[in-house]
């Protein structure tokens, strides 16, 4: 039986996270104010057969379909927000499961590191695939487990605050986010990352 490790919709994708999905996955690019939904499975293989369920179900195009070692992940979107939630309930149908059966996410690390220094900046943007952080600005660092849920954090951050996304990993072992902006806009796009995180219920 899989293993429902995210389940996550997102009512309307914010500018920077829809843009950087577009430069950095390989499928149905999305566009700001899209509905979207991402969900993450183990095994890993199993998301082949996830993602034939919701488009064969709805009008829902993917962006986002990866295989990595353990995990699979799936984003789906659609302008219609009542498709992409059909699209939720053909998935979890198939899979026999229910909303509640997702996992609960879990903050393993979280950090802000204020006036970043120019050398880190310069690190760190050379290994980013979003927006660059110049030297003096904070960052906020966050670590989600599972993966996929920092896909949430990022887009309620960025409705919250005016800061820049300089990377995002929503796949793998654990999530990871990166962003930048000054020190008061980092802290109000943290509070409102963790708060995401911590309204999700599961088990």
């Amino acid at each position: 039986m899989a293993t429902l490790r995210t389940y996550i919709f997102l009512d309307s994708l914010q500018p920077q996270f829809a843009s950087f999905i577009g430069k950095t996955a390989r499928g149905f690019l999305p566009v700001p104010e899209q509905a979207s939904l991402f969900v993450e499975i183990a095994p890993g293989i199993a998301i082949n057969r996830v993602t034939d369920v919701a488009l064969k179900a709805t009008s829902v195009v993917p962006a986002v379909q990866v295989v990595e070692r353990a995990y699979g992940l799936l984003e789906v979107h659609d302008f219609d927000k009542g498709e992409v939630l059909k699209a939720g309930e053909a998935i979890l149908e198939s899979l026999g499961l229910k909303e509640e059966q997702r996992m609960k996410p879990k903050i393993v690390s979280n950090q802000i590191i204020r006036s970043i220094e120019p050398y880190q900046a310069q690190i760190i943007n050379r290994n980013s695939q979003g927006m660059m952080i110049l030297p003096g600005q904070s960052l906020f660092i966050l670590e989600t487990e599972p993966a996929g849920y920092v896909s949430f954090a990022v887009n309620e951050a960025e409705k919250a605050a005016d800061i820049s996304l300089v990377q995002v990993v929503p796949y793998g072992a654990f999530g990871r986010l990166w962003l930048s902006g000054t020190e008061s806009e980092i802290d109000s796009a943290a509070e409102a990352a963790l708060g995401a995180l911590n309204g999700v219920k599961g088990v």
